[in-house]
């Protein structure tokens, strides 16, 4: 009975979609980001949701802006840890900066919309504790990677899709975007889909509603966030086509749109820990450029 139970387990996470290894991988979550506060920022059906927030260091003077970063993962899985170094630069610069987690398919079987009404609750909260904080409301950044870039797009861009749990006074639309890699138009333009083929047949599956809904791209008007991308021009995943065609239609609308173009990088190029760092360094560079520009850091010494 014993050896039949054993084989068992593995058998039903097959069943439900759940193989070991990801199994492992839940087991061991949430993570643990050394110096920084967890606090919980959402209670769902499916369980508690995580704010990593890291602050400046006592001998670092406050800027009183901070920007929330969201991972990548396919709307299925991933970490806040993607952007604990991210985090850890822009805290020794100033900013509170923070790494959110949000529901994803294989912890929470979840589809996009829930993930984008997260990303907007994190805004939200951030914002309702900016006394705490020790941040000006008109100072929020909204960031991330790939799925997660287009989280970040969404709350500059996508109207709805709210908690109905949230404070809808507070406003869930970031101040500036800064987008790596991110999954900005999940429609076709112009007849053809900017994406990797095979995915195109599982967007409406992951997004829980028709693609186009959650398409940033597709949703661009006067008056959005200043925004800054990062992407590499060898990217066949997310095709570079896409951020090109967004940043136009923000420029075309009146908005700030910066894209930064790195030749034959692929998807993920800017992680930390890749490439012995040349991208994370030479985007987190850029990154902080364009904050400084946008009046959310002070320039370097």
């Amino acid at each position: 009975m014993r050896a039949f139970s054993i084989m068992l387990v593995p058998c039903l996470l097959v069943i439900f979609g759940v193989n070991q290894a990801t199994a492992q991988k839940q087991k061991n979550y949430p993570p643990k980001l050394e110096g920084s506060e967890a606090v919980t920022y959402k209670k769902t059906p499916q369980g508690e949701l995580q704010l990593y927030i890291y602050r400046p260091g006592k001998n670092v003077k406050p800027t009183k802006s901070a920007i929330v970063f969201f991972f990548g993962g396919g709307w299925k899985s991933g970490s806040p840890k993607q952007f604990e170094q991210h985090c850890k630069y822009l805290a020794a610069r100033g900013m509170v900066a923070i790494t959110a987690d949000y529901r994803v398919a294989t912890r929470h079987n979840t589809k996009a919309k829930e993930c984008v009404a997260d990303a907007k609750s994190a805004i939200r909260w951030v914002r309702g504790h900016a006394d705490e904080l020790n941040i000006d409301v008109d100072r929020v950044v909204a960031g991330g990677g790939s799925a997660g870039g287009h989280l970040a797009a969404c709350t500059g861009t996508i109207k709805g899709f709210d908690a109905s749990t949230d404070d809808l006074k507070i406003s869930a639309k970031p101040n500036a975007m800064a987008l790596f890699n991110p999954a900005v138009a999940l429609a076709p333009i112009d007849g053809k889909l900017l994406l990797r083929k095979e995915v195109g047949p599982t967007l409406p599956g992951r997004m829980g509603v028709d693609p186009i809904e959650l398409s940033p791209i597709h949703h661009v008007a006067k008056g959005q966030p200043p925004t800054v991308i990062f992407h590499g021009k060898g990217d066949t995943t997310v095709l570079y086509k896409s951020v090109e065609g967004f940043e136009q239609r923000m420029k075309s609308a009146g908005n700030i749109c910066v894209l930064h173009g790195y030749e034959d990088q692929p998807h993920g190029f800017f992680n930390y820990g890749r490439s012995e760092n040349k991208y994370y360094n030479k985007t987190i560079e850029a990154l902080d450029n364009f904050l400084v520009e946008q009046g959310f850091l002070a320039k370097q010494k």
